[in-house]
Protein backbone atom coordinates (compact mmCIF):
# COMPACT_ATOMS: atom_id res chain seq x y z
CA UNK A 1 0.00 0.00 0.00
CA UNK A 2 1.45 3.74 -1.17
CA UNK A 3 1.77 6.04 2.12
CA UNK A 4 -0.68 9.31 1.92
CA UNK A 5 1.91 11.84 -0.18
CA UNK A 6 0.55 14.63 2.30
CA UNK A 7 0.77 12.19 5.25
CA UNK A 8 4.74 12.08 4.18
CA UNK A 9 5.24 15.11 3.73
CA UNK A 10 3.79 16.58 7.15
CA UNK A 11 6.03 14.21 8.75
CA UNK A 12 9.33 15.59 6.51
CA UNK A 13 7.80 19.01 7.98
CA UNK A 14 7.72 18.56 11.63
CA UNK A 15 10.84 16.63 11.63
CA UNK A 16 12.49 19.74 9.90
CA UNK A 17 10.67 22.01 11.90
CA UNK A 18 11.61 20.78 14.96
CA UNK A 19 15.43 21.32 13.99
CA UNK A 20 14.45 24.63 13.88
CA UNK A 21 13.85 25.40 9.90
CA UNK A 22 11.08 28.33 9.98
CA UNK A 23 10.80 27.42 6.10
CA UNK A 24 9.83 23.56 7.46
CA UNK A 25 7.13 25.03 9.62
CA UNK A 26 5.51 27.73 6.79
CA UNK A 27 5.49 24.57 4.59
CA UNK A 28 3.62 23.10 7.24
CA UNK A 29 1.41 26.16 8.26
CA UNK A 30 0.48 26.39 4.18
CA UNK A 31 -0.24 22.43 4.08
CA UNK A 32 -2.51 22.38 6.83
CA UNK A 33 -4.11 25.43 7.01
CA UNK A 34 -6.70 25.12 4.66
CA UNK A 35 -7.76 22.04 7.02
CA UNK A 36 -7.38 23.49 10.20
CA UNK A 37 -9.69 26.59 8.90
CA UNK A 38 -12.63 24.46 8.20
CA UNK A 39 -13.07 22.04 11.43
CA UNK A 40 -12.75 25.93 13.64
CA UNK A 41 -14.92 27.00 10.87
CA UNK A 42 -17.48 23.92 11.73
CA UNK A 43 -17.35 24.58 15.33
CA UNK A 44 -17.21 28.16 15.70
CA UNK A 45 -19.70 28.62 12.37
CA UNK A 46 -18.23 32.46 11.80
CA UNK A 47 -15.28 33.25 8.88
CA UNK A 48 -13.69 36.09 11.20
CA UNK A 49 -14.10 33.71 14.67
CA UNK A 50 -12.11 30.78 12.89
CA UNK A 51 -9.51 33.21 11.83
CA UNK A 52 -8.86 33.88 15.32
CA UNK A 53 -9.32 30.54 16.35
CA UNK A 54 -6.85 29.30 13.46
CA UNK A 55 -4.01 32.10 14.99
CA UNK A 56 -4.22 31.11 18.79
CA UNK A 57 -3.97 27.12 17.23
CA UNK A 58 -1.23 27.73 15.43
CA UNK A 59 0.73 29.29 18.18
CA UNK A 60 0.03 26.40 20.45
CA UNK A 61 1.50 24.24 17.41
CA UNK A 62 4.75 26.48 17.20
CA UNK A 63 5.40 26.22 21.28
CA UNK A 64 4.21 22.67 21.36
CA UNK A 65 5.48 20.89 17.91
CA UNK A 66 9.34 20.43 19.63
CA UNK A 67 6.94 18.26 21.94
CA UNK A 68 6.09 15.51 19.46
CA UNK A 69 7.69 12.21 19.89
CA UNK A 70 5.93 10.52 16.58
CA UNK A 71 5.59 13.23 13.71
CA UNK A 72 2.99 10.75 11.87
CA UNK A 73 0.54 12.20 14.95
CA UNK A 74 0.57 15.87 14.04
CA UNK A 75 -2.82 15.55 12.30
CA UNK A 76 -4.17 14.20 15.07
CA UNK A 77 -2.03 16.74 17.89
CA UNK A 78 -3.27 19.78 15.76
CA UNK A 79 -7.18 19.08 15.10
CA UNK A 80 -7.22 18.67 18.67
CA UNK A 81 -6.00 22.33 19.48
CA UNK A 82 -8.22 23.16 17.16
CA UNK A 83 -10.85 21.26 19.17
CA UNK A 84 -9.97 22.92 22.66
CA UNK A 85 -9.19 26.13 21.24
CA UNK A 86 -13.01 26.87 19.73
CA UNK A 87 -14.31 25.27 23.32
CA UNK A 88 -12.42 28.20 24.74
CA UNK A 89 -13.49 30.73 22.09
CA UNK A 90 -17.10 29.50 22.06
CA UNK A 91 -17.27 29.98 26.66
CA UNK A 92 -15.43 33.07 26.32
CA UNK A 93 -18.72 34.29 23.98
CA UNK A 94 -21.13 33.04 25.74
CA UNK A 95 -20.01 34.57 28.82
CA UNK A 96 -19.83 37.73 27.32
CA UNK A 97 -23.16 37.68 25.81
CA UNK A 98 -24.50 36.14 29.21
CA UNK A 99 -22.48 39.61 31.11
CA UNK A 100 -24.13 42.04 28.44
CA UNK A 101 -28.00 40.34 28.99
CA UNK A 102 -27.55 40.67 32.80
CA UNK A 103 -26.01 44.51 32.46
CA UNK A 104 -29.01 44.92 30.01
CA UNK A 105 -31.17 43.37 32.23
CA UNK A 106 -30.37 45.24 35.54
CA UNK A 107 -30.15 48.80 33.61
CA UNK A 108 -34.13 48.20 32.52
CA UNK A 109 -34.78 47.01 36.52
CA UNK A 110 -32.55 50.39 37.33
CA UNK A 111 -34.78 52.44 35.21
CA UNK A 112 -37.81 53.89 36.09
CA UNK A 113 -40.82 51.87 34.50
CA UNK A 114 -42.78 54.06 31.79
CA UNK A 115 -46.25 53.59 30.37
CA UNK A 116 -45.33 54.73 26.86
CA UNK A 117 -42.84 52.65 24.61
CA UNK A 118 -39.94 54.18 22.85
CA UNK A 119 -39.64 53.64 19.62
CA UNK A 120 -38.13 50.60 17.88
CA UNK A 121 -34.34 50.23 18.70
CA UNK A 122 -34.35 53.93 21.00
CA UNK A 123 -33.52 54.02 24.36
CA UNK A 124 -36.40 55.17 26.56
CA UNK A 125 -35.66 58.94 27.57
CA UNK A 126 -35.56 57.34 31.66
CA UNK A 127 -32.46 54.78 30.53
CA UNK A 128 -30.65 57.56 28.98
CA UNK A 129 -31.22 59.73 32.21
CA UNK A 130 -29.71 56.42 34.03
CA UNK A 131 -26.66 56.03 31.90
CA UNK A 132 -26.20 59.87 32.46
CA UNK A 133 -26.49 59.64 36.47
CA UNK A 134 -23.90 56.33 36.51
CA UNK A 135 -21.38 58.54 34.38
CA UNK A 136 -21.49 61.36 36.64
CA UNK A 137 -21.08 59.32 39.54
CA UNK A 138 -17.17 58.80 41.25
CA UNK A 139 -15.00 56.16 39.39
CA UNK A 140 -15.56 53.95 42.73
CA UNK A 141 -19.17 54.14 42.57
CA UNK A 142 -19.34 53.27 38.84
CA UNK A 143 -16.79 50.19 39.84
CA UNK A 144 -19.09 48.91 42.65
CA UNK A 145 -22.09 49.03 40.11
CA UNK A 146 -20.37 47.33 37.44
CA UNK A 147 -18.57 44.18 40.01
CA UNK A 148 -22.78 43.48 40.89
CA UNK A 149 -24.67 44.59 37.79
CA UNK A 150 -22.37 44.21 34.98
CA UNK A 151 -20.50 41.44 35.64
CA UNK A 152 -22.70 39.60 38.35
CA UNK A 153 -20.41 39.01 41.45
CA UNK A 154 -21.98 38.30 44.74
CA UNK A 155 -22.37 40.99 47.69
CA UNK A 156 -19.57 38.75 49.20
CA UNK A 157 -17.37 38.54 46.02
CA UNK A 158 -17.05 42.01 45.66
CA UNK A 159 -16.35 42.62 49.60
CA UNK A 160 -13.42 40.48 48.83
CA UNK A 161 -12.18 42.27 45.57
CA UNK A 162 -12.63 45.85 47.00
CA UNK A 163 -11.28 44.78 50.57
CA UNK A 164 -14.52 45.61 52.97
CA UNK A 165 -16.86 43.82 54.73
CA UNK A 166 -19.87 42.29 53.05
CA UNK A 167 -22.29 44.84 55.01
CA UNK A 168 -20.50 48.11 53.72
CA UNK A 169 -20.75 46.69 49.83
CA UNK A 170 -24.85 46.51 51.02
CA UNK A 171 -24.78 49.88 52.43
CA UNK A 172 -22.81 51.24 49.20
CA UNK A 173 -25.19 49.61 47.44
CA UNK A 174 -28.22 50.48 48.97
CA UNK A 175 -26.92 54.42 49.03
CA UNK A 176 -26.05 54.20 45.35
CA UNK A 177 -29.40 52.75 44.34
CA UNK A 178 -31.09 55.66 46.25
CA UNK A 179 -29.43 58.11 45.23
CA UNK A 180 -29.63 57.30 41.44
CA UNK A 181 -33.37 57.07 42.30
CA UNK A 182 -33.22 60.91 43.46
CA UNK A 183 -31.03 61.99 40.63
CA UNK A 184 -33.53 60.90 37.85
CA UNK A 185 -36.59 61.54 40.26
CA UNK A 186 -34.57 65.25 39.70
CA UNK A 187 -34.71 65.49 43.48
CA UNK A 188 -30.62 65.90 43.68
CA UNK A 189 -28.89 67.96 40.71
Amino acid sequence: MNPDPKQVLTELLVLSAQGGSDAAFRDLHGLWTADLRRMALVRVERPEAADEVLQDVWLAIARGISRIDDPACFPRWAFRIVERRCTDWIRRTTTARHREKQAADAAHELAPQTTGTPGAGEPADEVLALRGAIGRLPTESRRLLNLFYELGRSVAEIAEIIGVPAGTVKSRLHSLRESLRQQLEGKLP
